[in-house]
């Protein structure tokens, strides 16, 4: 159907394009009132200037002119210059008379009027290559108004050339008479503007709505196609870029590009064709190379062989079109049949435009305006079929809305039957849970009771490591001391036994002798010394035992305002003993307000951090250098901030994100519950406060610890 379709639409057009073209065969061109001389071609005769060096007067004097055999001069894509000339008549009661080449696209003409004694009665030039505000007649396509004496023989000489591909559809005739030719002229293109502009806001409505991107590349596609038109009827450079030569030069070129780029795309969106037919999705895009290299040679100076790499891809490439469009809709996508239809419309004005261009079809109204025809046709026809796409998507919608609504009856079913079984589950899930929770409560109050017999076995075996110095330094001092005490007791019982009845002095003088032998001096002395060891021995442990009433209050669950630089002291003296020998405590404390809080536990949090931070120390492979704990505090506004450092191994960020994650540990096997930092946490948190780690491998460990002032606000 679609291939019968085709063909009846190329046998009317050429039907119609092969209709002879109204022209007057003698030599002579009359001019009459209220008649139009159409494509008379075949009164002119041609001069083809391979030079381009052939001016007015060498023309005039020329004897080489051949009689052209067409009604419209075909002269190809050349480079070289071509002199058109004809005779010419006013019979008309007017010498107002008008001359139209109705090619908007030639770079340069020269036009002159010639009369009887070969003379220049009027001369004009134009053309793309010249600003479009030096042309004396404000038009589109190019006309030449000027004055014929009635009844007297003139000659007409017009030199053209160009880039693109040359022809020569002249209309003469009476200025009057032109006036409707004119008005037909912007009557046709403004037509043609108002469809595409109606398509171009029309789909833009959609895109805007739909947000499908079909649309915008519709809506792309239609701005360019219909620039690319504008710039074949002339009217870009009348509107958009009267002075500017360049884009006057080179329009034709990128804009007929840009369409065939934009169609391709267009299609590729619209048909899916990388999903339907993904081979030929890809040799699409070869398409795009020979446009690339046709406007590279069009800029580098070879404009005749960019307008006919142009011509020959834009046929090719219009032809795969269909070929792609044919197998998609075969392969069951039926919006294709609309861009089948559409497509093979404007394939239809493509190729008579070209063939027109190459003399298979004849040069005429048809012909010349059968591309914008198939574009505005083709246009409306691809908007029906955006808009059918419309319709196939509600109507699946709503397939698929009938199917979901009868899916949801089954599930409501199909939900109150297990509702049934999964209540009798639930519940007996709910039982065995409650007794697993009881369970792991259970055995979380036993590894957290576990924890804190950790800590307190550590603790006690820092503690008695603390009292055996200091109580060794005593009963070490009591011996000697009582041995010196005997022996002062000795020289008392002497001077006790004086018999004051014999003769003192030999009494004396024994004496004497026996403080000699004690040395008593050194008795004295050593009396003194032993005593104050003794003293302290008892200091030391007087202080350890008050550390420990300070530290010892772990059950308390009351607050009170606490110093806490006083229990960061009691922590470090119960734990001297785990101290390696090349530790070094650094202390940095200020002056902070008493804090409310549960000291007993505030005091665990400190353990932890300051025995992990001894544990990350001892772990270092060497430990010959001094390492450091330093333990800063401060006040910042309403909180207390108490930083603990170390210069131990650090920690990888993975492991930092789980050092508070109840029974994580890199400690070995034996070592650690993995309980200690998440109780430190939940000490912290419970408190109001928040705990920071700042870490890196090999560089240390700081955990800063924030604690509001007042636990009550």
């Amino acid at each position: 159907m679609m291939t019968r379709f085709f063909a009846f639409i190329l046998l009317s057009v050429i039907t119609f394009s092969l209709m002879p073209a109204t022209s007057f065969c003698q030599d002579t061109l009359r001019v009459k009132n209220g008649k139009l001389e159409r494509n008379f071609g075949k009164s002119t005769s041609i001069y083809a200037d391979s030079s381009g060096l052939l001016d007015i007067n060498g023309a005039i004097k020329n004897k080489n002119f051949i009689k052209e055999n067409t009604a419209v001069p075909n002269l190809g894509v050349s480079s070289i210059a071509y002199w058109l000339q004809f005779n010419v008549k006013n019979e008309s009661n007017s010498p107002s008379t008008m001359l139209q080449l109705q090619l908007p696209t030639i770079d340069y003409i020269d036009f002159y009027l010639i009369n009887a004694n070969n003379q220049i009665v009027y001369q004009n030039k134009t053309g793309d290559r010249v600003r479009y505000s030096n042309r004396k007649f404000d038009n589109p396509v190019f006309s030449f108004k000027f004055e014929l004496t009635p009844n007297e023989p003139y000659k007409i000489f017009i030199r053209i050339s160009g880039g693109e591909q040359l022809q020569a559809p002249l209309i003469l005739g009476n200025s009057d008479s032109f006036i409707q030719e004119i008005q037909n002229s912007f009557l046709i293109f403004g037509l043609y503007i108002g469809i595409v502009s109606v398509m171009f806001i029309y789909n833009l409505f959609l895109f805007i709505s739909t947000k499908d991107k079909s649309y915008l590349y519709y809506i792309i596609y239609i701005f360019v196609i219909a620039l690319t038109q504008a710039n074949f009827q002339g009217y870009t450079f009348k509107f958009l870029w009267p002075d500017n030569i360049w884009l006057s030069t080179y329009s034709v070129y990128i804009l007929s590009s840009l369409a065939a780029m934009t169609a391709i795309e267009f299609m590729k969106q619209f048909l899916h064709t990388a999903h339907y037919v993904p081979k030929m999705d890809k040799f699409l895009n070869l398409f795009y190379i020979p446009y690339i290299l046709a406007l590279i040679a069009a800029f580098s100076g070879h404009l005749n062989i960019g307008y006919q790499t142009i011509q020959v891809t834009a046929v090719v490439a219009a032809l795969y079109m269909l070929v792609v469009a044919s197998r998609v809709y075969s392969l069951g996508y039926k919006p294709a049949k609309f861009f089948l239809v559409a497509w093979s419309v404007f394939l239809l004005g493509v190729c008579s435009f070209v063939l027109k261009d190459y003399n298979i079809l004849p040069y005429n109204t048809l012909t010349y305006n059968m591309m914008p025809f198939g574009s505005a046709l083709e246009v409306t026809l691809l908007s029906f079929a955006l808009a059918d796409k419309i319709n196939t998507f509600k109507k699946e919608k709503e397939e698929s809305q009938a199917e979901s609504l009868r899916a949801i009856t089954e599930n409501e079913r199909l939900v109150r039957e297990q509702n049934i079984v999964l209540e009798f589950r639930v519940k007996e899930r709910t039982e065995e849970l409650e007794l697993a929770l009881t369970d792991l409560k259970e055995a979380q109050s036993q590894l957290v009771d576990s924890e804190k017999m950790a800590g307190l076995g550590q603790l006690t075996a820092g503690i008695a490591h603390e009292i055996n110095n200091p109580i060794n330094f005593v009963t070490s001092n009591i011996k000697p001391l009582e041995l010196d005490i005997l022996d002062l007791d000795s020289v008392i019982h002497m001077y006790e036994a004086i018999d004051f009845n014999q003769e003192i002095k030999p009494q004396i003088t024994n004496i004497e002798s026996f403080k000699k032998q004690i040395d008593i001096s050194f008795v004295r002395e050593e009396i003194k010394l032993l005593l104050s060891g003794i003293d302290e021995g008892a200091r030391r442990t007087a202080e350890i035992i008050r550390s420990l009433k300070n530290f010892s209050r772990l059950d308390e669950n009351d607050t009170k305002p606490v110093d806490l630089n006083e229990g960061l002291d009691s922590t470090l003296v119960l734990i001297r003993s785990t101290f390696p020998s090349n530790l070094k405590i650094v202390k940095d404390y200020q002056v902070l307000p008493l804090v409310e809080c549960m000291p007993g536990k505030i005091n665990q949090v400190f353990m932890n951090l300051i025995t992990n931070g001894i544990y990350a120390i001892k772990s270092k492979p060497e430990q010959n250098e001094e390492e450091f704990v330093t333990i800063k505090t401060w006040q910042e506004d309403k909180h207390v901030k108490i930083s603990i450092k170390d210069s131990g191994t650090g920690m990888p960020d993975e492991v930092k994100q789980k050092i508070f994650e109840p029974f994580f540990t890199t400690k070995d096997v034996g070592e650690g519950t993995g309980l200690g930092l998440s109780i430190v946490f939940r000490i912290i948190e419970n408190h109001n406060g928040n705990i920071d780690v700042v870490t890196k491998v090999n560089q240390g460990t700081e955990f800063i610890i924030t604690l509001p002032i007042n636990n009550g606000n």
